[in-house]
């Protein structure tokens, strides 16, 4: 379905219940939650959606940003008649939530921050800004291997090829011009997150995988280090797209921690 503003979105899950709302990763689409959604939608109401500028949803009308983003799930929100919704972001998806407790604190009920980045060190955040500038050169073929290769698990590349080839074919799909502008906001976005400014006070819980070399366990304590009674968990071996080699790992404690503060 489309809403007014070009958002693609879905819903799923009992119509009564509380809403879920997934915000996926850079270059990526809702369909990054389907090894998720069978689990959340038997208790939550789930709105997935594209961001703008990927899948099915409309292109950036201005300079993407995580305001940008975030302001598009408070339209989606209105144009549904959402009043609240627990926020759960992967990657890119977990600093636009971040914008928007900030932003619309009553708007949001909990937050899961999944595989997210956080302040980064000189070296590190001069890597993400080369990978930025190297899409801008090339498109999303000019880093997509070497992506791949930090997302997923070796075993899993050569178990699964289907599934990779899956994921390399809808970062393909993007808008060159598009995809370079968003990879710029996962580099310098993270900025306007570090001890955040309002703090956020939203339930929160932050995970992240063992060998995430992008949203490091070391970054995940710093998040839940800069939100009241937010509290964390790391997933062992896997790598950034853990949610996708074993997304049982990831729905399990998101439930247990939604089902605690459920309203």
């Amino acid at each position: 379905m489309h809403s007014p503003d070009g958002t693609e979105y879905e819903l799923t899950g009992p119509e009564e219940a509380p809403v879920i709302a997934l915000i996926h990763g850079l270059g990526l689409t809702r369909a990054t939650w389907d090894g998720m959604l069978p689990a959340l939608a038997s208790e939550y109401r789930v709105l997935t959606y594209d961001l703008v500028g990927h899948g099915q949803s409309a292109l950036p009308r201005e300079t993407p940003s995580l305001t940008v983003f975030s302001e598009q799930l408070v339209a989606l929100m209105d144009h549904l008649e959402i009043p609240t919704v627990a926020a759960v972001g992967f990657s890119l998806g977990g600093m636009i939530n971040r914008r928007l407790a900030m932003d619309h604190p009553t708007r949001v009920w909990a937050l899961g921050i999944l595989n997210s980045p956080h302040e980064r060190g000189d070296e590190q955040q001069a890597l993400v800004e080369q990978r930025a500038k190297d899409t801008t050169a090339g498109g999303a073929a000019a880093t997509i291997e070497a992506t791949l290769a930090r997302w997923f698990t070796p075993g899993f590349i050569a178990a699964h090829p289907e599934a990779v080839n899956k994921v390399r074919q809808g970062v393909l799909a993007n808008d060159p011009d598009a995809y370079a502008a968003c990879r710029w906001v996962l580099a310098h976005g993270v900025r306007e997150l570090i001890r955040p400014d309002p703090p956020i006070t939203t339930p929160s819980l932050v995970t992240t995988c063992e060998n995430d070399t992008g949203s490091t366990p070391a970054m995940s304590v710093a998040i839940a280090s800069e939100i009241a009674d937010a509290t964390y968990e790391i997933v062992p071996d896997l790598q950034h797209m853990g949610l996708v080699e074993r997304p049982d790992l990831f729905a399990a404690p998101l439930l247990a921690f939604l089902n605690g503060i459920r309203r």
